[in-house]
C-alpha cells in the first residue's frame, strides 16, 4: 500500500498514509511511556500496605522522603490480600505486620508497635484507660484471617475469647466493633490512622508487640530500597 506520494521536491502523505501516521503516533507515545517507567527509580516510590500504613508515622516518613529526594512522592497505596498489593503489582514494596513465609520475597524489620483494645463506646471494658489480655476472657474478638495481627495464639486458655468473628479488612473490623458485635486487639498503628464513630481504643499492658516489616521481590531490590529502610527505621527509633 502507498503511504507517500512524490512530486518532484515535495513528499506528501496518502490517505492510507494519513490512517498509519496516527497509529504509528500513539505507539511511538506508548512506547516511550514504556521506556520511561522502566527506567524512573525515582519518580514516585509506591508502597503497599493492607491496614494502616505507618501508622502515626506516616506522614512524617514521607515528609523526610521529600526532603531527602525533591521531585519523588512516596506514595501508600492500600490493598486487602496477604502481601498488601506487591504480588498484584500495585506497589514495589509493602509494609506488613504478619510474616509472609514465602522463600520468594525478603524482608526487613522496621520497628516494633503496642497493641491496642478496640471496643465499642457503650461497652463495660471502654471505661478503662487500658486493659489486659485476661479482660478478653469470653469475649467476642474480631478477626481479619488474611491480614490481620491478631490470632487466636495470643492468648493463654485461661485469656482466651469466647467466640471469633471472622471480617476481612479495616472497614469490616471498625463496622463491627462499633455495632457491638465484637471488641478488636491491633496494632498501635490502626488506632492512630483510623477512626470510627462508636470505637474508642485503649492500650493493653501485657500483650506483644507488633513487628513492623517491609518486604520486596527477592531478585529485584529497588535502587531506592535501602535509603527507605533506613528513613523508617529512624522515625520509629525517635519514637520508641
Amino acid at each position: 500500500m502507498r503511504l507517500l506520494q512524490r512530486g518532484g521536491r515535495v513528499v506528501t502523505l496518502t490517505v492510507a498514509g494519513r490512517r498509519v501516521v496516527a497509529h504509528a503516533r500513539r505507539l511511538q507515545d506508548e512506547a516511550a511511556g514504556l521506556v520511561r517507567a522502566a527506567q524512573d527509580e525515582g519518580g514516585e516510590v509506591r508502597v503497599g500496605f493492607a491496614w494502616a500504613a505507618l501508622g502515626v508515622h506516616t506522614a512524617t516518613v514521607q515528609r523526610e522522603w521529600a526532603r531527602r529526594h525533591p521531585g519523588s512522592e512516596l506514595t501508600f497505596v492500600n490493598s486487602t490480600t496477604r502481601f498488601a498489593g506487591l504480588t498484584e503489582g500495585i506497589a514495589e514494596v509493602a509494609v506488613v505486620r504478619r510474616d509472609p513465609g514465602v522463600s520468594q520475597l525478603a524482608s526487613a524489620l522496621l520497628g516494633h508497635e503496642d497493641r491496642m483494645a478496640a471496643l465499642p463506646v457503650e461497652h463495660e471494658l471502654a471505661r478503662r484507660r487500658s486493659l489486659r489480655m485476661a479482660d478478653y476472657a469470653g469475649q467476642t474478638v474480631a478477626l481479619d484471617v488474611a491480614t490481620g495481627t491478631t490470632t487466636p495464639d495470643l492468648w493463654t486458655p485461661q485469656q482466651a475469647p469466647g467466640s471469633y468473628r471472622e471480617v476481612r479488612g479495616t472497614d469490616e473490623w471498625l463496622t463491627a466493633i462499633a455495632a457491638g458485635r465484637a471488641i478488636g486487639l491491633t496494632s498501635q498503628a490502626t488506632a492512630a490512622q483510623y477512626s470510627r464513630t462508636g470505637v474508642v481504643f485503649r492500650r493493653v499492658r501485657d500483650a506483644p508487640t507488633v513487628a513492623v516489616h517491609l518486604i520486596w521481590w527477592r531478585q529485584d531490590p529497588p535502587a531506592w530500597l535501602d535509603e527507605l529502610v533506613a528513613v523508617i527505621r529512624e522515625t520509629y527509633a525517635r519514637t520508641a
